[in-house]
């Protein structure tokens, strides 16, 4: 579990888009949360694989930008904020399980075109019987 200082995210109020009533033009509910990967003290690989994320939200400058405007709330927005980082961040923490290839067992094989002579045979025998 990767922890983030307070001192490396940037958030900030903004008024929620869309349909709200009275309330929504007055209030400014929305957060707008920025994190610089590059300037972060997050380990090197993990850095890494966030910077190779083809993740919407990650811009060609490595600043991750995550706007939270769901609730009604800005703390329960700037809660969700924080959690969909951290969510961001710990989906990269290790590294994935490289794959190796493997060849298929002998027995195996054998099975296979022994299933496949079957259904040949039972294909065989659907055909249409002649007559002389």
């Amino acid at each position: 579990m990767i922890t983030i200082p307070n001192l490396e995210i940037t958030l900030t109020a903004m008024r929620a888009q869309g349909a709200g009533g009275q309330n929504v033009n007055k209030v400014s509910s929305a957060i707008h949360l920025r994190f610089d990967i590059a300037a972060s003290t997050l380990p090197e690989d993990v850095k890494e694989r966030l910077w190779v994320l083809s993740d919407s939200r990650i811009t060609k400058d490595g600043v991750v930008v995550i706007k939270a405007q769901a609730h009604r709330t800005q703390e329960m927005n700037k809660m969700d904020a924080l959690l969909r980082l951290h969510e961001l961040v710990n989906s990269v923490e290790f590294a994935p399980k490289v794959r190796r290839k493997t060849k298929p067992s002998k027995a195996s094989q054998r099975e296979r075109l022994n299933v496949k002579n079957m259904h040949g045979a039972k294909k065989t025998l659907r055909a249409k019987v002649m007559h002389e």
